[in-house]
């Protein structure tokens, strides 16, 4: 099979959640042209993909990259969130509106407070928390060691319980 083949069936397994990262990553919904520069990252450098962790693994490290490449492009210091999630959230259609208008407040709440959380934390509650990678995948994404994946996990869930003032919602 060749690259771009490999790539290609990775590309129709992965290419949803690498976007869904990227979104929670740079707070920003536009991501499709980095989810393309992950996937064309991907094909010229697949020979280097030693198959010691999963492709999702692999993808997620490049797209981590890709959009610290892409912040840097825009001088941006800070990651900000530049767009409402309403219209990413899927709504069941047996829901009443009250409880849809609910729902929403939470998880915009959650999205903020996880968009102001430092950079570790953020990376952290994304990738374990709502990508739910294991802590060895989490580790290979962020060239960890697996104990700070546990401690920096535990800490920024500990912030974001103090942003939320204390409630757990999800």
């Amino acid at each position: 099979m060749s690259k771009s083949d490999i790539v290609s069936e990775w590309f129709h397994q992965y290419s949803h959640d690498v976007y869904d990262f990227l979104v929670y990553y740079t707070g920003n919904r536009d991501v499709e042209d980095l989810v393309q520069e992950v996937f064309i990252k991907a094909i010229k450098g697949l020979k280097t993909f030693k198959q010691q962790s999963s492709p999702k693994t692999w993808l997620f490290s490049i797209a981590r990259n890709v959009a610290i490449d892409d912040a840097r492009k825009r001088n941006r210091k800070k990651l900000v969130l530049t767009s409402e999630l309403d219209d990413m959230l899927k709504v069941d259609q047996d829901q009443m509106p009250e409880n849809l208008i609910d729902l929403n407040e939470k998880r915009k709440e959650l999205y903020i407070a996880i968009h102001s959380l430092k950079p570790n934390y953020r990376d952290a509650v994304v990738l374990r928390g709502l990508k739910e990678l294991s802590v060895a995948e989490t580790a290979a994404v962020l060239d960890w060691k697996e104990e700070k994946v546990r401690t920096t996990y535990y800490r920024a869930l500990k912030a974001l319980r103090k942003k939320r003032g204390g409630v757990e919602d999800e």
